[in-house]
């Protein structure tokens, strides 16, 4: 009984998981254009190999905030085309520089389209992720984005940086609160300036 002899083989075949397909392009950018808030923790592992906690808010097009758990003490916020680093063990204000120079901008922009020309330099599925390598077509020299993703349905779990010069910072995520709300206080760099210069006296 031929039919019967492979009855174990398509049971096994059967009981193995089913690696999932690889999340279209499409399908990720609308998933980013109606991220407009949300709230994570996170951990950060750095090109040294160092490994940092804290919690992560985005609010779209243009805002995201990196608050670091101590003894970490530093604040990451980017907000009117700006990025500002606080630290607080300085007393010399946050360092800053313009948003468009950091990769993480292709996914705070008002609107995400992954198909644009030369946009994305890599898009792989290994397992049950999907894994999206972005770039600035205009400016490739800036550095690179990996964006790891789960589904269906879409979910953002991890990004890698690679900045300029060729260092990785790799941000893991936590489970993802979409769509709450969040006061663009958060993400007011002059504000927080005031107040950490405050708390320094």
């Amino acid at each position: 009984m031929k039919h019967l002899a492979l009855a174990p083989a398509l049971i096994l075949a059967l009981a193995l998981p089913v690696a999932a397909e690889k999340l279209p392009l499409g399908q990720i950018s609308g998933y980013l254009n109606a991220m407009t808030t949300a709230q994570s923790k996170f951990t950060q592992v750095n090109d040294d190999g160092s490994i940092t906690t804290g919690t992560l808010y985005i609010k779209r097009p243009g805002r995201v905030r990196f608050e670091y758990d101590p003894p970490e003490a530093a604040l990451v916020l980017a907000g009117a085309n700006t990025v500002a680093v606080f630290d607080n063990n300085s007393n010399t204000g946050p360092t800053t520089y313009p948003l468009e120079r950091t990769p993480l901008s292709i996914i705070l922009a008002a609107k995400v389209d992954l198909n644009r020309a030369r946009m994305v330099t890599g898009h792989r599925e290994d397992g049950n992720t999907t894994a999206v390598t972005t770039q600035d077509p205009a400016h490739p020299e800036y550095g690179s984005l990996e964006l790891v993703f789960t589904g269906p349905p879409v979910e953002l779990r991890q990004w890698v940086i690679t900045d300029d010069s060729g260092a990785r910072t790799t941000v893991i995520l936590g489970a993802l609160d979409i769509g709450l709300p969040l006061s663009d206080n958060l993400f007011n760099i002059a504000l927080t300036e005031s107040q950490t210069g405050r708390d320094q006296r």
